[in-house]
């Protein structure tokens, strides 16, 4: 393995070594929060503890596990390992090592691993330069990336590619790494009960930041001091705000958003989305759950809360915190303010309940499709009425299965637009009953 390139080497060892570096995980026992991708019989820890890898990509949040994974492998493999990050390297770099990866695979019969780090950052065209290299067997490349794969990973890539994902670590991973981390500290000095899971609130999963906020800490704490959660406010610049996040606070909150939006109310609405985005709630998921209201509370009331809701989806995944903050609260403001409907979400529950117990009621024949002339012979679409050909462009005929009868699930609500679809409903149902009396 001498001949391996990597971003992790370093020509001299530094003394001033970050805390996240001096405990590392060395083996894979160490490492936290990842149990199931990596227990016994896995597909990840059985190419490690084989050292016969195909490519894949680790996906995962910040400071989860993943360049630990890549440094394990760079440890065990056997195989040449080349490591790169995709901010700090070009394409043009990545070309050449591979086209080297080639000549070692045809003169000397070994495959070489590419390590790319944020692989993401490579565009779409510039990802294809992997496509060759791996289909040859040249190259087994281990990507890592926080982003989604399927949106930032080109197709032809991806389909080559095992994706593993690594959880956002828990509360309690980051405060047995914080102790573990505390083991090799030279201070003494005394954390408050609160601390722990204070830093680790902060952290949001995040092992590297929490180790991080841990060094700041350090460095400005005194011999046998105890440290509260005040004095961490102060040194890590951040408000003392609890936020019990994937914990029972988390579901209160976020319920608390969701009926005052409901209640509308926009000045609470904006008071308890302020409360989460401020203690590190994901964006992402405060605007699924708003994409979520403006169907199931707005509805048809106003068909463009939910335009609204999918817009502002797009500007939190484009823009991040805490760009995305004023944009959610625009959100949350209009749909507070909407009309409100619910008479989609107990349409659909309506019509959920029927189609679990009638399944396998079959399609009346006349609106089967009836693309073949078996399927005409057998009557399939026999009568059926093309509506656009009728007064009105209407002429009203059964769609359920028979044994079903006729259902109304949907009844729009007096609010918003839906008092227009009602007149539409009415007027229907009106030129219905005048033709059923021909």
């Amino acid at each position: 393995m001498s001949d391996q390139i990597s971003m992790f080497n370093e020509e001299k060892k530094p003394t001033n070594i970050p805390l996240a570096e001096k405990i590392r995980p060395q083996s894979i026992e160490e490492i936290m929060g990842q149990n199931k991708l990596l227990e016994e019989g896995s597909q990840l820890r059985n190419m490690i503890e084989n050292d016969s890898y195909s490519s894949f990509i680790l996906w995962g949040p910040p400071g989860t596990g993943k360049t630990t994974i890549a440094r394990l492998i760079e440890k065990k493999t056997s195989n040449r390992f080349l490591a790169f990050s995709a901010v700090l390297s070009s394409i043009k770099d990545m070309k050449a090592v591979m086209k080297e990866a080639e000549y070692n695979l045809k003169e000397k019969n070994t495959s070489t691993i590419l390590f790319i780090d944020e692989i993401h950052r490579f565009n779409k065209s510039q990802q294809d330069a992997f496509l060759h290299y791996i289909e040859s067997g040249a190259v087994i490349l281990i990507g890592a990336t926080t982003e989604n794969p399927s949106f930032e990973v080109i197709p032809p890539l991806l389909s080559r590619c095992n994706v593993f994902v690594l959880q956002q670590l828990s509360d309690k991973d980051i405060i047995s790494i914080i102790n573990r981390a505390l083991e090799v500290t030279e201070i003494n000095f005394e954390f408050e009960e609160k601390c722990l899971p204070y830093i680790a609130e902060l952290s949001s999963g995040d092992a590297r930041k929490a180790l991080n906020y841990l060094e700041s800490i350090i460095r400005n704490v005194k011999e046998e001091q105890k440290v509260d959660v005040t004095f961490i406010s102060k040194i890590l610049s951040r408000k003392a705000m609890f936020y019990d996040k994937d914990r029972e606070e988390h579901y209160n909150v976020i319920s608390a958003l969701h009926k005052s939006l409901r209640g509308s109310d926009p000045q609470a609405g904006l008071y308890w989305l302020a409360r989460m985005l401020e203690a590190g709630e994901d964006p992402l998921y405060v605007a699924r759950r708003l994409v979520r209201f403006a169907s199931e509370d707005v509805g048809l009331a106003d068909p463009n809360a939910l335009v609204q809701a999918i817009a502002v989806k797009d500007a939190v995944h484009f823009l991040g915190m805490p760009e995305a903050n004023v944009a959610l609260a625009q959100l949350v403001v209009y749909l507070a303010t909407a009309p409100k409907s619910n008479a989609l979400y107990s349409a659909y529950k309506k019509a959920t309940a029927d189609a679990q117990k009638t399944s396998h009621l079959g399609v009346p024949l006349h609106i089967r499709n009836a693309p073949t002339k078996l399927m005409k012979d057998l009557d399939y679409g026999k009568d059926y009425k093309y509506d656009h050909q009728y007064e009105n462009a209407y002429n009203y005929q059964n769609y359920f299965p028979e044994k079903l009868g006729k259902k109304e699930y949907y009844k729009p609500s007096k609010f918003g637009f839906e008092k227009e679809i009602k007149k539409r409903l009415d007027w229907w149902k009106k030129l219905r009953k005048e033709n059923e009396e021909k």
